[in-house]
C-alpha cells in the first residue's frame, strides 16, 4: 500500500486480540444471505464505511489504498442515497472482481419497494444478490451491527441493517450495542454516524459520515490502521446530536 498524501490521515486501530480463531455461523433466513470470505485468497482486506453515493470520495480513498487485484475491498453497505451518485458507487463496486459489499438498510429500503428504485430498475437483482454479512476468519462485517443481547444464531436481518442502541427506541441516545458487545466474532460495522473511526478488540466502526461533509473511511487489515480522506463537501446536513463520539461510553 502506498503512503497517504496531503489530506489523508492514518491512524492506528487495536489488534485483535483473541486467541480462539471462531468462524461466524448464522441459522435461517441469514445462513443464506451470509458471504463467507477465504482470507488466505487475498493479500490485503480493506473495510470501507458508508460511501452514501459520494463517488469522488470513494475514488480518492482508492487511490490512497492502491488495492491490488489480489486484494479485497469489502464494503459495509449503503452504497446509495443521501450523497450525490448512488448509481456510479454501486457500478463501480459490481462491475470490480475485487470489491464486495454487504447490503445496508438503504439497499434493502430499494429491495423492499419502499423508495423507489427507478435509477436501480436494471441492477435490482445485484440489490438482492447482495449479502448481509460477509465473514473472514473470525472477523465479521455487517451494516449495522449485532444485538448484543443475544447470540448470533438468533439475529434477524433487521438487526445486522438497523442496530444502533440498546434498547433500539433509543436512538442516537445510546447506550450503543458496541459499548456491551464482547464478542467473538469482531465486527466491522458502519449506519451510526461516528466523529471518528474506532477500533477495539470487539468492534471497528467505520462510518464517519461523508455524505454529511466528514470524511470516508477504510480500515486495513494488514496494517492494522485506519485510511481516512476528507468529503469534498457536504452533501447533505446532519445535526451534530446525531454524530457519535465513539468513545464517550467509556466516561458513563
Amino acid at each position: 500500500m502506498h503512503p497517504p498524501s496531503t489530506g489523508v490521515s492514518k491512524s492506528g486501530g487495536s489488534d485483535h486480540a483473541g486467541t480462539t480463531r471462531t468462524c461466524p455461523t448464522f441459522d435461517g433466513e441469514l445462513d443464506a444471505l451470509h458471504r463467507r470470505i477465504d482470507p488466505d485468497r487475498h493479500d490485503t482486506i480493506y473495510v470501507v464505511g458508508d460511501a452514501h453515493g459520494c463517488i469522488d470520495e470513494l475514488q480518492d480513498l482508492l487511490a490512497e489504498l492502491q488495492p491490488a487485484e489480489d486484494d479485497l475491498v469489502l464494503f459495509v453497505g449503503d452504497l446509495v442515497r443521501k450523497g450525490p451518485d448512488g448509481r456510479a458507487v454501486l457500478d463501480l463496486v459490481r462491475s470490480s472482481p475485487n470489491m464486495l459489499s454487504v447490503r445496508g438498510n438503504n439497499e434493502q429500503k430499494f429491495i423492499d419497494g419502499e423508495v423507489p428504485a427507478d435509477r436501480f430498475d436494471d441492477v435490482f437483482g445485484y440489490l438482492e444478490s447482495m449479502p448481509a454479512a460477509a465473514s473472514f476468519g473470525d472477523s465479521l462485517v455487517v451494516h449495522a451491527g449485532i444485538d448484543p443481547r443475544r447470540a448470533l444464531s438468533e439475529q434477524s436481518l433487521h438487526d445486522l441493517l438497523e442496530t444502533r442502541a440498546v434498547p433500539p427506541e433509543n436512538g442516537y441516545d445510546g447506550p450503543f450495542w458496541f459499548e456491551s458487545y464482547e464478542g467473538p466474532p469482531r465486527v466491522f460495522f458502519g449506519h451510526t454516524v461516528l466523529s471518528e473511526p474506532f477500533a477495539t478488540e470487539w468492534a471497528v466502526g467505520l462510518d464517519t459520515g461523508c455524505v454529511h461533509g466528514r470524511e470516508l473511511t477504510a480500515y486495513d487489515c494488514s496494517a492494522r490502521e485506519f485510511v481516512r480522506v476528507p468529503a469534498r463537501k457536504t452533501y447533505q446536513h446532519r445535526d451534530q446530536a446525531e454524530i457519535v463520539d465513539p468513545w464517550a461510553w467509556a466516561d458513563r
